[in-house]
């Protein structure tokens, strides 16, 4: 048998009677951890059906991760109403691992408080949980229905996927960042080429990139159509996690021997700052191709661009400078951990004495609910991770994906622009 990729490793000591797995298996895995958050509402309603009552338990209460981010704090009476409802579950149910309306964005919350290792299965209610691929775990997203049966059985059934690598070399260019490698992958390969399989991100590039970095790139793989994300399972990882938290964990890497559908190879040596153009994520062009275009907004966050080297990066560009008076630039840091590092280390400071308006942590601009909404006709530059017709506000507004560097550029010159030039 020949040798095995990272999602078919650890697929296989989550499921024991299928060990030699191969991709198009049907397996039955059990679960590491589940995560949910505002979707925790649908599976509260999925449990009071369950009869007779006492059969109402959860599968593990310490293996659950419930987190307010998506509308938070509540910004309507239905809202409200939602997070009584769930956190009336969560202490009926001793859910041990409860995040309120304070702590920030899932994706980045999970890793900041320990509960993302390497090795792990984890499932989440929220398309984007492949971040934690960057931290060699099997992660993905679930609907609702999986995840209330994810709640109740702590397993679920996958097909193995196949796999394909990203070998991607080379040295990049000054606030050239991650962003613009992912935005640059699906511009070249569509946002079908990872669909249902798994990506490996791998090369002398990508393992010099952060931590957060890796983050983003795992994030955005989701908008190629990825199962799974992982980026490279070295010495970076076993320092991040063993900061967090104290349980035992081993790097899950591929076979010299592996198997994959492609081997994609890419240098990034002469990388140009990249944007996905309205509306799909791989209309892609190059930043001198679209420099130039008038905006309205510049959107700094999500759990795609959000941490603290994202804020690092523009707070550099903006300092000492005002943003262009045309432009509203709405900051939104992932965590509270990030909001308070950026405020100790003088970033906030900057970045408000720049013009920009720093909002608590949550999703609320990115997906269109509240914080950052846009107007008919109005443009956006964000550095979040989708930009479909009406994602943002308006079904006539435009968004334009870029890097946090770029972001912070348009935002000073009101239109879009190379931040090559800071």
């Amino acid at each position: 048998m020949s040798g095995q990729t990272i999602a078919e490793k650890i697929l296989g000591t989550h499921s024991p009677s299928e060990s030699d797995i191969k991709p198009d298996d049907i397996i039955i895995a059990k679960i590491d951890l589940v995560m949910s958050h505002i979707g925790t509402a649908k599976v509260v309603f999925d449990f009071n059906k369950i009869k007779p009552p006492k059969k109402r338990k959860v599968f593990d209460p310490n293996k659950i991760v419930v987190i307010f981010d998506h509308f938070s704090p509540a910004p309507t009476e239905r809202w409200a109403l939602a997070h009584d409802f769930i956190r009336k579950f969560v202490i009926k149910r001793k859910i041990k691992h409860f995040y309120d309306i304070k702590e920030g964005i899932c994706h980045q919350v999970l890793p900041e408080k320990g509960h993302v290792r390497p090795g792990m299965l984890i499932v989440g209610g929220d398309s984007h949980t492949t971040t934690y691929g960057a931290f060699n775990a099997a992660s993905c997203g679930l609907g609702n229905t999986d995840l209330f049966y994810a709640y109740v059985k702590g397993e679920l059934w996958f097909r193995v996927p196949h796999s394909i690598k990203f070998n991607i070399s080379g040295k990049l260019q000054h606030n050239v960042m991650s962003k613009d490698i992912i935005i640059k992958i699906a511009g070249d390969h569509s946002a079908r080429v990872g669909i249902y399989k798994s990506i490996e991100f791998a090369g002398e590039a990508v393992e010099n990139l952060s931590i957060a970095s890796r983050m983003t790139m795992s994030n955005f793989a989701l908008e190629l159509g990825a199962k799974f994300a992982f980026g490279p399972p070295d010495q970076k990882v076993v320092e991040w996690v063993k900061q967090r938290t104290d349980a035992p964990f081993e790097l899950v890497k591929p076979d010299d021997d592996a198997v994959y559908d492609k081997v994609l190879d890419m240098d990034v040596s002469d990388l140009e700052p990249q944007i996905s153009c309205p509306h799909t994520v791989d209309n892609v062009k190059t930043v001198s191709e679209v420099a130039g275009i008038k905006i309205n907004q510049a959107f700094l966050g999500s759990c795609t661009n959000a941490r603290f080297e994202d804020l690092e990066i523009a707070a550099r560009i903006l300092d000492g400078k005002r943003i262009h008076k045309d432009v509203r630039m709405i900051v939104t840091p992932a965590s509270q951990e990030v909001w308070l590092k950026a405020a100790k280390s003088g970033v906030a400071e900057k970045l408000i004495n720049a013009g920009a308006i720093i909002t608590n942590p949550s999703c609320g601009a990115c997906f269109g609910g509240f914080g950052g909404i846009l107007a008919p006709g109005e443009r956006c530059i964000s550095s979040s991770n989708r930009n479909f017709q009406g994602r943002m506000g308006s079904p006539s507004s435009e968004v334009y994906l870029g890097s946090p560097a770029t972001v912070a550029a348009s935002a000073l010159k009101g239109v879009i622009t190379d931040p090559r030039d800071y």
